[in-house]
């Protein structure tokens, strides 16, 4: 039975990004039917009204807040749908771009990815895979300065996606090609 994946593309670059690269040879190595989710024109940010119409029981919402929560039900259901996640995770500053973080705080809804239990939260979204594409300029991945690919990790646990994997090509101002080389080696071991 073919995989279904979710390709999230996060990049403000299109031409020249090393994760739009490294991504699509993932995704072209799992070879399964892919859906892409592509944030260059970034996700709205969530906002007051948002919030209130997130946290309106269901049966309760008015028309308006259902449309405001139209787009994270859509982001949701392709999260659900998929038997694997590929994210293209640049580092920008230290950090996730706000066009991922939108992503992550319409797909972290309570009752619908995760749960708060008297043993503390409880994702939803067991049983799937997830693979971080990340680039970096200059931090390394995993270091004690990486609030990217940590946090992401965190996210994605939160909401029950444990199976995790890493594909770094970091310190890409220090030596992008041998940087590369080896991301490229990590894609060539990942398992089908």
């Amino acid at each position: 039975m073919a995989k279904s994946i979710l390709h999230i593309d996060a990049s403000a670059r299109r031409a020249t990004s090393v994760t739009r690269d490294l991504s699509k040879d993932v995704v072209a190595r799992l070879n399964g039917d892919v859906v892409t989710r592509d944030l260059f024109d970034a996700l709205p940010h969530i906002d007051e009204s948002w919030i209130g119409a997130n946290f309106t029981p269901e049966a309760d919402r008015t028309d308006a807040q259902k449309e405001l929560l139209a787009l994270s039900d859509k982001l949701i259901a392709e999260v659900k749908a998929a038997d694997v996640l590929v994210i293209g995770v640049p580092v920008y500053n230290f950090g996730i771009p706000t066009n991922l973080k939108a992503w992550v705080d319409m797909i972290c809804r309570a009752g619908i990815t995760f749960r708060y239990t008297e043993a503390g939260p409880e994702g939803l979204l067991t049983g799937k895979r997830a693979i971080l594409v990340a680039a970096t300029g200059g931090t390394p991945v995993g270091s004690e300065i990486d609030f990217a690919t940590n946090y992401m990790r965190h996210v994605l646990g939160f909401i029950g996606i444990t199976d995790v994997q890493l594909v770094a090509a970091d310190r890409l101002s220090v030596d992008a090609e041998g940087s590369i080389a080896e991301a490229k080696a990590q894609v060539a071991e990942l398992a089908a």
